[in-house]
């Protein structure tokens, strides 16, 4: 979300402070902005010398640069910075929330770093209604009602130039075996909230009655040993395929070879969606979309208009809904042309970053004298 943020920001508006990785020389190139990367590798932030470094190096560019807010992408680690800033500089600091983070607050397990670290933001952006919602109550318990109030929502989007209809999907069926007949597609990382398992046990009901239908997952993760073996159990065979990482340049022509999307994203103990980016990337690629009515789909799925919502613990309530729209051409069609509408006019980067200098305007500190 923040290259997002990084790419349509006005041209050198924005100092992004992060960690480094290899090529990333390459892929700051493309962005307007100053890119500053500390010497510590990304996945190493989270430690205490990462941390040590990040904080070192983000007082340095205070300095130098004189921000005036700093936006946090995440709550760990980033807010341990922005909070440094903002008690030695005087920084004002929003952060950018998506659920996960919050139930885990909410249960207790993180209270230091929920009253430090967000009690202490100027303000607190939701990805979704339902994100709200839970930030709102985890900053209420804090004794933070005023920022509880003020709480934005901002829902995410995608890219409409890159995900789009009418991309050739021969060249991606033919490398992942995506041969003839219906497929139904899923992108998401292969854990149990992402409602995997329960659409594969949704499947026998939907190939009785739409024989030959298919279901492709894209995407890894530690449950894919047991999925595998819920589709075998199941003697699904080659009826489920499951296609591993598949690169970001690939995956508009993924959900161009697919007839139906579904993300039946559910709550697994601490884990929820908050948004669902690949249900908005289907949209855009003129896909009806089948979700889970659950955390925050309901904010990327318009009912009725973009696709329908189910029971996500309900594998017959899943495959009433797949059915539902296989047997029902123009009514598929007809919400695959609504959702790439909605992401043309709503659910597009564009937007989102407008929502956020609207909101960081409002917070940041005063231009000093004779600044433009």
């Amino acid at each position: 979300m923040m290259g997002e943020l990084a790419l349509r920001y006005p041209r050198n508006s924005l100092v992004v402070s992060t960690g480094a990785y290899p090529g990333a020389a390459a892929s700051d190139a493309q962005f307007p902005q100053i890119v500053d990367r500390i010497g510590v590798r990304a996945t190493r932030l989270r430690t205490l010398q990462g941390l040590t470094a990040w904080t070192w190096r983000a007082g340095s560019l205070a300095h130098r640069t004189r921000p005036r807010f700093t936006w946090c992408g995440e709550l760990k680690p980033a807010g341990y910075p922005a909070r440094w800033l903002k008690g030695r500089h005087g920084v004002p600091y929003g952060v950018i929330v998506y659920g996960t983070e919050l139930l885990l607050l909410d249960a207790k397990i993180q209270r230091w770093t929920a009253r430090h670290l967000l009690g202490r933001a100027a303000v607190v952006v939701a990805i979704s209604d339902w994100t709200a919602r839970l930030a709102r109550s985890v900053l209420e318990r804090l004794g933070c009602a005023g920022l509880a109030r003020g709480v934005e929502v901002v829902p995410l989007g995608t890219t409409p130039e890159h995900f789009r209809p009418g991309v050739d999907a021969r060249e991606v069926r033919e490398r992942y075996g995506l041969d003839g007949g219906r497929w139904l597609l899923t992108v998401a990382r292969l854990e149990w909230h992402k409602g995997i398992d329960t659409v594969i046990k949704a499947l026998p009901a939907v190939r009785a009655a739409h024989p030959g239908t298919r279901y492709a997952v894209a995407g890894v993760g530690d449950r894919g040993p047991q999925l595998e073996q819920l589709a075998r159990d199941l003697g699904l065979g080659d009826a489920v395929r499951f296609l591993g990482a598949v690169p970001d340049a690939d995956l508009p022509a993924l959900y161009n070879a697919a007839d139906l999307y579904v993300g039946a994203s559910r709550r697994h103990d601490l884990l929820v969606e908050g948004f669902g980016i690949s249900l908005v990337e289907a949209s855009a690629c003129g896909l009806a979309v089948v979700g889970g009515r659950s955390g925050g789909v309901p904010d990327a799925v318009r009912e009725g208009e973009t696709g329908i919502l189910v029971d996500p613990d309900d594998p017959a309530a899943i495959a009433a809904g797949i059915n539902r729209l296989l047997a029902d051409d123009s009514l598929r069609q007809g919400l695959g042309a609504a959702g790439r509408r909605a992401v043309e006019t709503f659910y597009n980067w564009d937007r989102v970053v407008k929502d956020l200098i609207r909101i960081d305007a409002a917070f940041r500190l005063p231009a000093p004298p004779g600044a433009p």
